[in-house]
Parts: structure tokens; sequence; C-alpha cells
């Protein structure tokens, strides 16, 4: 067996690799005997079909599986051995030439690689880099209590529409009455809610059904008919207001203190100010270490740009993804792909510089935030021990999530380890502060 490397421009490596009889004969006869055990041919007992009509039928196709399989086996094994670093995976190459597994029993099999970039990345005091403190304001603090307070909200009597009340009415129009029907105003535009403000229980109106609802589906619900049956409907309707009800948020009294803080930790206003700045903080400053952690990679990306053999990664995206993404979908949505690529490039360097390791307890630690994270989405804001752990380990039972938290926790250890070798600097903004600063380096 022979292996010869050519290094060629834009990281492309050509690896040829000859592979004589020797290489693949054992496993050529070891086929053709499998091949003769199951054979089952029309004149012949199973089983019994001399080699002669086998070796006819079946030597030139196993030689050639045999071949290649000795032959990609060799250049993995060199690629290991050889230490070579590429991206993407081995590839058939364009160079290969024809075969003639009939007369010859050397056969040169030609492989391709993209290499991956050689880099080095320095860090000292003159690489700066900012990390923002974002404060909490007004603003903040009105939409974190309107969203916590909506979650034990309910629907009250009231005595007049004011814009988003939602309205039991009964409708006729001398020919079919509906009783109990549901008008839902903050569905409604405005045109459609104006004759409804200021009307009180009991009061009347004549409404056209087809302009109120102009949606067929809508009609039904209301009218209680199948859609075949609303072209038959006369639209002229008188209503009549039988309720107003208003989504209202609680008052903050003894009773709401103890539906939503059941642990008694917040019992007044003042405790839930203060609970309303503690969890506003902690929100912020999550918020604030992944903007400082994106802008460490950004900044890493920036330093180090590594290089990638582009062509080569096209071809080798089109090649995987054959049927689904064609050539020129690749190009359109290869510069993504590639800041992917180069992040993993200095993802995997700090890996290996820095001895970077993971456990199952970094795994589980992380999925517990992301998971404490969508709980509270649900309105669980301290959820059971247990029933966090149980949400965390679904989440890395499933391989996607798994290795999108593997990679989370990767980049936070490199943005932690980075970090002290940098000069940060820390400025304290607000929400509007920092978006003029995306801004302005977008438009760099």
């Amino acid at each position: 067996m022979n292996i010869v490397r050519e290094n060629r421009e834009n990281q492309l490596a050509i690896v040829k690799v000859t592979v004589a009889e020797p290489d693949y004969i054992e496993e050529v006869n070891k086929k053709l005997h499998e091949y003769k055990r199951k054979a089952n041919m029309p004149g012949f007992r199973p089983g019994m079909v001399p080699m002669s009509i086998i070796n006819k039928l079946y030597r030139k196709g196993a030689i050639a599986e045999a071949a290649y399989k000795a032959a990609s086996d060799a250049c993995f094994k060199y690629i290991e051995d050889e230490k070579i670093d590429y991206m993407g995976d081995v590839m058939p190459s364009d160079e290969q030439g024809g075969f003639d597994f009939d007369n010859n029993t050397e056969h040169e099999f030609v492989f391709e690689l993209g290499l991956a970039p050689e880099i080095n990345v320095e860090l000292s005091a003159d690489d700066k880099i900012t990390r923002y403190k974002i404060k909490a304001d007004d603003d903040m603090r009105d939409s974190f209590r309107q969203n916590f307070l909506n979650r034990f909200g309910m629907m009250k009597d009231v005595e007049s529409i004011e814009k988003d009340e939602a309205l039991t009415v009964t409708l006729d129009n001398g020919e079919m009455k509906v009783e109990e029907a549901y008008v839902g105003l903050v569905s409604m535009t405005d045109e459609q809610k104006a004759p409804f403000i200021g009307k009180k229980k009991g009061d009347q109106m004549i409404v056209d059904i087809n302009e109120l609802y102009k949606n067929k589906a809508q009609r039904s619900a209301i009218l209680k008919l199948k859609d075949a049956e609303l072209d038959a409907v006369k639209p002229e309707f008188n209503l009549t207001i039988d309720s107003i009800r208003k989504f209202a948020l609680p008052d903050l009294n003894e009773d709401f203190f103890k539906i939503a803080f059941p642990e008694g930790d917040v019992t007044d206003e003042a405790g839930f100010e203060k609970f309303i700045d503690e969890r506003l903080a902690e929100e912020l400053a999550k918020e604030s270490e992944n903007i400082f952690g994106g802008d460490v990679k950004k900044y890493l990306m920036e330093k180090v740009n590594p290089t990638l053999p582009e062509e080569f990664l096209k071809r080798w995206l089109v090649a995987i993804n054959e049927g689904k993404y064609t050539a020129e979908q690749v190009e359109h949505d290869f510069p993504a792909f590639a800041e992917m690529m180069k992040w993993s490039v200095i993802q995997k360097y700090f890996i290996t510089k820095l001895d970077i390791k993971i456990d199952n307890d970094d795994m589980l630690a992380e999925a517990k935030k992301l998971a404490g994270m969508q709980l509270a989405q649900y309105g669980i804001q301290s959820p059971a021990e247990d029933m966090l752990t149980d949400f965390a380990n679904r989440m890395l039972g499933s391989k996607e999530e798994a290795n999108r938290i593997l990679q989370m926790v990767y980049d936070n250890k490199i943005v932690a380890a980075v970090t002290p070798m940098m000069k940060v600097s820390s400025k304290s903004v607000t929400i509007e502060q920092l978006k003029k600063i995306f801004e302005k380096n977008a438009a760099k």
C-alpha cells in the first residue's frame, strides 16, 4: 500500500492511496465465500453453487468494495497518524481516475480534504473590551410588574364599556335568537368598537352581523351555525348587552400575597417592590453576561479571523445535502455557515490550549439554567428542585438539545478563561443607550 499527500492552494489536500492485491484479497475471498454459502440458484443445492460461477457473478464487485474499504481505512489512519486537522469530511476527489477491476491488481483511490487553519492567539492588556451593566428603569419595572400581575388577574363585571371588554349578548333578528353569545372587543378594530363604547348592561343596539364579523368562521361561532347555513341568515340583529366583563389586575392585598408568594417571603407592597427590583437585577445581570459573552466571541473572531477551505466546504455541503440544497443555495447561506465554522476553529484552539474539560455536572447545571428560564415563562418562578432537575434531564435526553447545551458550556468556559487575559472596563447603561451602541457598532 502506498500513500501520497499533496497540499494544494486554498487549504486543500489530496491524498492518493494505492492498494495492491495483498491489501484486500482476504476480504474479497471472505465476501465470495459468504455469497457461495447464501447462493440459491436453479440446478444447485443451497450453498453448492460452484465457485467459478460465484467468481463470474460477484468477484468484480467484491474487489471494488474491498479495495475501496482498504483505501478508505488507510486514508483515515494516515490522517490520524499524521495528526492532520481537517474540516468537514474526507471526500472522493474529482481527480479520481477510472478503475479496471477485471485486469488490474493495483488500484489508486484519490481523496480530498479541507485543511483547518493553524492559529495562535495571544491575549494581553492591549486587548480591550467593555462589559456593559444594564440598569433597570421605570419602564422595565412597570413592564415586569404588569406581566407578573397579569398572571393573577381575572375577569370582573363592570358597568360600562370602555375599550377591550368581553360581552355576553343576546342576538335577535325576528327569525332566530341567539342567547349567551360572546363578543370580544379586544379583537376588534377601533372602527368596529366605536358603536359599543359607553354602552351599559341592558342597552340595545342594531348590528349587521356581516359587517361586525367579516370572517365566516367568526360568524359561525357567534351564531352557533354551520358555514353553509350563514347565507340564509338575515344579517340585521337587535343586540342586547347581558353582561360586561373586563380583565382586572389583582388588588395587592393579603389574599394576593398568599397566592402569589405561598412561601410567605413577600407579604406587602414594599416587599413586592423589593421582589421586582431583585428579580429584574437577576435578569439584567444574566442579559449583561450574555451580551458580554457574545462581545468576547465577536472580538476573538475579528482578532483571529481564521481562513477556511471555502471551496472545499461548499462542495462538501452540496455533497452531504444531495437533493436538499443546490450549489446556489449553499452559496447563498455560506456566510452564516462560515461564521459558525470560524468560531469552531477558535473554540477548538482554546479547548486544547487551556485544557478545558466538561463533565456531567457542568451539563446538568447549564440545562437547569435553561429549564428555569423556560419554566419562568410559564409563570413558575421558583420551581421545586426535583422539577427543575427532571426538566433538565429531559432536555439532555435529546441529542440535539444536549449538543446545543454542550456548545454553550464550552463557550461560557472559554469566555471565563480568556476574560482575565484581557483588559475589561465596565460601563453602566440603559437599554436605550445599549441599543444605540449596538447600532453604532453595526454601522462600522
